[in-house]
């Protein structure tokens, strides 16, 4: 049986749920991309989600956690730079990321 969509995802937003933001790393030669996704619940807890892309799409999960607010958030992408920088060189930028219903499409392109 294929896993469905949610099933997949690092992170499931559900209603009343908001993405706080998305970052990443360039590419890391034989590694992938080191990216973050946050979002904040209803009860206003951010949940975080610091996973690796590799180069034919698969997404491995590093770490996972929650913190009460934007500071603590920031802390947690601090740290992250700290060990990506010493690792590879790289550290996490603000960069785009993509959201898709469970139904496959793009949320962008689904009209609200």
């Amino acid at each position: 049986m294929k896993p469905s969509r949610s099933q997949l995802a690092v992170m499931n937003v559900d209603e009343g749920e908001e993405i706080v933001g998305g970052w990443a790393t360039p590419p890391i030669p034989q590694v992938g991309v080191y990216k973050l996704l946050a979002k904040k619940r209803r009860d206003d807890v951010i949940e975080w989600t610091h996973f690796i892309q590799r180069d034919n799409g698969t997404k491995e999960i590093v770490l996972h956690g929650e913190v009460e607010d934007r500071a603590k958030l920031n802390t947690v992408i601090q740290l992250a730079n700290k060990n990506l920088t010493k690792l590879f060189g790289v550290s996490l930028q603000i960069a785009d990321y993509d959201t898709y219903t469970l139904d496959g499409k793009k949320s962008s392109d689904v009209k609200h």
